[in-house]
């Protein structure tokens, strides 16, 4: 079972990009959910993370007042809206999923806490 994270593109500096992340072949509604990025020559990023009821959200500093993560329980999929996009948003783009958000101390989102990782989505920011 995997998840699918799609609607990346091509977009300019200051632009705006909505990811979505549907599941193959389970329901969400138990998860807690994360999206990661990971840019060429980097470690993978946790960004932000929802819990399974949509109602808390978490960010890293760094993605604050630019990202907002969402999820409509009905539709099976979750949202990652991303504005203000930066070159150094660059990266490709993952959804996961897990049983509650934790940002550990110093490191934030941990991959190995998530599983269900799919193909991502590339998000391409030019100058």
């Amino acid at each position: 079972v995997q998840l699918q994270a799609y609607g990346g593109g091509l977009v300019q500096t200051g632009g705006s990009l909505r990811l979505s992340c549907a599941p193959s072949g389970f329901s969400l509604d138990y998860f807690a959910i994360g999206w990661f990025r990971q840019a060429p020559g980097k470690e993978r990023e946790g960004t932000s993370c929802i819990s399974s009821n949509g109602g808390s959200t978490y960010y890293v500093d760094s993605v604050k007042g630019r990202f907002t993560i969402s999820r409509d329980n009905a539709k099976n999929t979750v949202y990652l809206q991303i504005n203000s996009l930066k070159p150094e948003d660059t990266a490709v783009y993952y959804c996961a999923a897990t049983r509650a958000c934790h940002f550990y101390s110093g490191i934030g989102l941990r991959a190995r806490d998530f599983g269900s990782w799919g193909q991502g989505t590339q998000v391409t920011v030019s100058s």
